[in-house]
């Protein structure tokens, strides 16, 4: 168990820093007191707002009526022609700590009339912070053109013409359940020249976007000597992330070494055995549970791929949560088959065999939930898979094409599972003849069925062939059993001897079942022989056979002393002259 621990934290902690170290890379934003204020800028009822500033609507921009009381209209200097261009504008003017410039490329209009000059530098510097710990722009998806367009060619190298775009989305973040999109908007004021603006509607949510992921305390109240860099990250992030590591590790300890104390305060041997099941799992969600908390609230990360970081952190502890909830419930499953249905290998525990076949199949589905409803969760984390596999759904032709091609034989088998759980044609633990081989059904899986055969090979049979194919069950509704014995013989044998002496065999057999009488039949004469056929049953299909082979190695015995042996299946030729007599002998020499 322990070194179960050891490498799971091992893996998670080398295939966590990689990705710390991409998002070192990315961190862009000082950690010094000059980060902006967390208070609010504006208080709504003490504010007078303004009309809508939208007027006539207009396909290829937004018609104001006014822009940005406190900065007026950006300066000729400044490019905002372009999605591209007004968002390198902002991001840029930031970076080098230019804030009133950087404000140029915002749009205040949803703001209250009185904001000044200063509150709106500091909305750039805070919609700059939230865009960089959680926004991933995809620059290359950013038309540099005025009219918004993507330029798509053809094969023939001609560009396709299409309508101007008068809002971009360049990212997402979300609070609580509420998506936030960033846009960019193209507007036009009174008789200028249309331009690109960040949208009102972005602008009015970074207060909100900041309360959630501005700075954390210590990106406020770190000393300055830990303020010294590698690269653009302060040197005490990456310290910290290395010691909540070391603490998540221990942390996953204690909570096992906690379970096995309070299982060992019940001292029962169920208990005993469900905590060995649940520590590793219990463990790594804990572990990993606490280190997304903390590293969420101590620590921002910056850069596109801080969000795929905790998106990946959240994700593994879905996935032990998943894990724990699986050990649980595959534990739940296996103590009521050991301990509370009976013996299914004896060929009489009919309801046994029933329960178990139910339990197996519920066991399997419940799982196959389970990771489909976890898989699920993680994947939802990613706003990009999230979006795949939206977009292929909204696709009924795609969505009919991948069910019927894909998984046509995954999905039936599995279907098969549950018709074969409700019909019961085959149970576990039932004497069955399929494909020409005789076994035990060991199993029941999600898709196929494990027979045993009675060389203790494994016969691996698809449900669909046990619901769609012909096959026998000899323990069905019962597991008595009768075999056939067949005997060649010659004409002149007296079958009523041969009937006394199966008959005395047979009654002296105990693994006869006394079900059947001791029966002899003539079935078949052919030129050569009769064929005698005797009937012997027994209480189960296994007992029959060693039964069956023992008395027709017995009535062999029995035949090869009776008279010699001259019952035996015999050929007769009659021959009306010798070919070999004098004479002919005589002739042929002449």
């Amino acid at each position: 168990m322990n070194n179960q621990m050891r490498l799971l934290f091992l893996s998670f902690s080398i295939f966590l820093l990689p990705l710390s170290v991409l998002a070192f890379q990315q961190d862009s934003i000082s950690t010094d007191n000059t980060l902006p204020s967390e208070e609010k800028i504006d208080e709504q009822n003490q504010s007078n707002y303004l009309p809508n500033s939208l007027k006539d609507y207009n396909v290829a921009y937004y018609q104001l009526t006014r822009l940005n009381n406190p900065l007026g209209l950006p300066p000729n200097k400044f490019n905002l022609q372009t999605p591209q261009a007004t968002l390198e504008h902002f991001v840029i003017s930031c970076r080098n700590k230019n804030f009133k410039e950087a404000a140029y490329a915002l749009n205040f209009n949803l703001f209250p009339d009185n904001i000044t000059e200063e509150e709106a530098i500091n909305v750039s510097q805070k919609l700059y912070f939230v865009m960089d710990q959680r926004v991933a722009i995809n620059w290359d998806g950013l038309s540099d053109r005025p009219d918004g367009q993507v330029d798509i060619r053809t094969t023939t190298n001609q560009a396709v013409a299409g309508k101007p775009r008068r809002s971009v989305v360049f990212g997402e973040a979300q609070i609580e359940t509420r998506d936030i999109i960033f846009r960019l908007q193209r507007v036009k004021y009174q008789d200028y020249g249309a331009f690109w603006l960040i949208s009102a509607n972005t602008v009015e949510n970074t207060e909100e976007l900041y309360q959630v992921y501005g700075p954390t305390f210590l990106d406020r109240y770190m000393p300055t000597w830990s303020q010294a860099k590698i690269g653009t990250v302060p040197l005490w992030k990456p310290v910290l992330t290395f010691l909540l590591l070391i603490v998540s590790y221990i942390l996953g300890k204690v909570v096992i070494l906690l379970i096995r104390r309070i299982a060992q305060s019940f001292d029962r041997p169920i208990i005993m055995a469900l905590s060995k099941k649940l520590g590793v799992p219990a463990a790594l969600a804990t572990g990993v549970l606490f280190f997304y908390i903390s590293l969420n609230e101590l620590i921002s990360y910056s850069g596109a791929y801080s969000s795929t970081i905790y998106a990946i952190l959240l994700a593994i502890v879905i996935a032990s949560g998943t894990w724990f909830f699986m050990r649980i419930l595959d534990f739940a499953m296996r103590y009521v088959a050991e301990h509370k249905i009976g013996d299914v290998t004896s060929e009489n525990s009919h309801e046994s065999r029933q329960l178990f076949t139910y339990l197996s199949v519920a066991r399997r589905i419940l799982t196959f939930t389970v990771v489909i409803i976890g898989t699920s969760i993680i994947l939802s984390q990613f706003r990009s898979m999230e979006k795949l596999g939206v977009s292929m759904l909204a696709s009924a032709g795609l969505a009919t094409i991948i069910v019927g091609i894909a998984a046509q034989s995954t999905l039936g088998n599995i279907i098969a599972g549950v018709q074969i759980a409700l019909t019961k044609p085959a149970r576990i633990g039932d004497t069955v003849l399929i494909e020409g081989r005789w076994g035990y059904v060991e199993d029941i899986r999600f898709t196929y069925m494990i027979v045993r055969t009675w060389d203790l090979r494994r016969l691996i049979v698809p449900l669909k062939t046990v619901i769609s194919d012909t096959f026998e069950n000899l323990s069905i509704t019962s597991p008595h059993s009768l075999n056939e014995i067949e005997l060649y013989v010659d004409y002149r044998v007296d079958v009523d001897k041969l009937r006394a002496k199966f008959k005395e065999l047979l009654e002296a057999s105990e693994d006869w079942d006394e079900e059947h009488p001791p029966i002899i039949q003539v079935t078949e004469m052919t030129e050569k022989s009769l064929k005698v056929r005797a009937i012997c049953s027994a209480s189960t299909a296994v007992i029959a056979w060693d039964l069956h082979c023992r008395l027709r190695e017995q009535m062999v015995a029995y035949i090869k002393e009776l008279e010699e042996g001259i019952y035996f299946t015999r050929s007769r030729v009659e021959l009306k002259e010798s070919h070999f007599n004098s004479k002919n002998i005589k002739k042929s020499d002449k």
